[in-house]
């Protein structure tokens, strides 16, 4: 006799938020198994709102990689932080990520008002367990438990990956019924070329992050898949001074060289295939007043 009884699935959206540096990205990546938001020492990296995918044979979990909660001065700093707080809202769950290190600081507290007056379902995730003593850590819990705004509180290294399929368990616990509303094969919804400006603005960073503030970008110009299974693929680096230009190149062109190995190395193992890539660097003093920047990463040009 056949069985036509159809499996159950799950799927539902989680928003992965927390003030910069706490360890979102890391997590996230470690979360779906694959790179799908950059990471770096250097805070306020993620620009956007990236959708990394969670794969199960009856879970399809879809995070929100937001950028983080921060006091915001600039046109592309409101844009970011208007980012996070609308995926907050946007989303079934919040899954707030604290460094341990930092607390119950000015912006972990404004985020855990923010969820308990839009009375959003949120778990409380504290990273980098490792680097902070335990009575320490029983006294950050206990300070948090007491506003009762989560859920559940987890205890993780995302570093280390320790506790992290406690967080896959939770998340899966919390996903209602529904069918799947991406591929199965899926692992995020940033397109491959997004992927590649990000990765190379990462090494940009953990080359430069003492040295370059963060008034550049990196913009696709080229992508063209050969005929021999490899990818041609050329980045612009956008920089506001003339002296920022010299940084990112380096003496005799070394720094961009050296940017230019590690990022080709990774790509090709992130798109796995030879990847030929082209680096260079424009100087555009008014680049963060284009609009065209912010409709790429989707974030709003005019943010309230």
């Amino acid at each position: 006799m056949i069985n036509t009884e159809k499996t159950k699935t799950y799927c539902g959206f989680a928003a992965v938020i927390g003030a910069t540096n706490a360890g979102k990205s890391t997590l996230i990546n470690r979360l779906v198994g694959h790179k799908v938001s950059i990471t770096s020492r250097k805070v306020q990296t993620t620009r956007s709102r990236v959708l990394g995918l969670i794969q199960e044979p009856q879970h399809q979990i879809i995070l929100m990689d937001t950028p983080g909660i921060f006091t915001a001065k600039t046109r592309l700093e409101r844009a970011m932080v208007d980012a996070a707080w609308r995926s907050i809202t946007d989303t079934g769950l919040a899954v707030h990520v604290v460094d341990c290190l930092v607390g119950f600081g000015e912006h972990e507290q404004r985020i855990q008002k923010f969820l308990k007056e839009k009375k959003v379902p949120a778990i409380l995730v504290l990273n980098k367990i490792d680097l902070l003593e335990k009575d320490l850590l029983l006294q950050l819990i206990d300070q948090f438990q007491q506003s009762e705004t989560y859920q559940d509180v987890l205890l993780i290294s995302a570093t280390q990956g320790k506790g992290v399929k406690g967080v896959l368990e939770r998340l899966q616990q919390t996903m209602p019924e529904s069918p799947f509303l991406y591929d199965r094969a899926q692992i995020s919804d940033l397109p491959e070329r997004l992927l590649a400006a990000e990765i190379v603005r990462e090494h940009l960073f953990d080359r430069l992050h003492q040295e370059i503030p963060y008034a550049l970008t990196v913009a696709p110009e080229l992508w063209k898949e050969r005929k021999d299974g490899s990818v041609e693929i050329s980045m612009c680096i956008l920089v506001k001074k003339q002296g920022h230009k010299g940084i990112v190149i380096g003496k005799g062109g070394e720094t961009l060289k050296a940017i230019g190995i590690v990022s080709r190395k990774e790509l090709q193992r992130v798109l796995e295939c030879t990847v030929h890539l082209k680096l260079y660097v424009k100087v555009n003093a008014r680049w963060q007043e284009d609009s065209q920047h912010y409709q790429t990463w989707g974030l709003n040009f005019n943010p309230s």
